[in-house]
């Protein structure tokens, strides 16, 4: 896998952003306390692994039980490495891994065009549950 995308400039720029965006909130502060010594290159390079799994899923349902599986492995893994990851921030996410941009063009290059809009979809049956 490829993740030039996830160059040093642009995580230290996301995390820039992440920071002025929700650095009041406490899962920002949860996330800075649980890795404090954290590398960002492999958290981006783990999460982007997941997507190319929900790559490989593309031509089953949203709701299939695997690819509903999957969408759990994504947010224990969101949970166990960055901050608890409520249903209501998953539903956010989801909305903004097909929001356009950088996000959904890194999601379809880690697992093939279209990826970043299945996975979206996944997460919206997993938090209407």
């Amino acid at each position: 896998m490829n993740f030039t995308a996830f160059d040093k400039t642009k995580l230290d720029a996301y995390a820039k952003q992440a920071k002025a965006e929700w650095g009041n909130t406490p899962e920002y502060r949860e996330m800075q306390e649980k890795h404090p010594d954290r590398v960002p290159e492999q958290l981006a390079a783990d999460i982007m692994r997941l997507f190319t799994e929900f790559g490989s899923m593309r031509g089953e349902k949203p709701d299939a039980p695997q690819v509903q599986r999957q969408v759990q492995r994504l947010r224990d893994y969101i949970t166990e490495n960055c901050y608890t990851c409520s249903v209501q921030i998953f539903a956010y996410l989801g909305q903004w891994y097909i929001s356009g941009g950088e996000i959904t063009e890194n999601i379809d290059r880690a697992g093939g065009k279209g990826t970043a809009e299945f996975a979206a979809k996944a997460i919206c049956v997993f938090c209407n549950k």
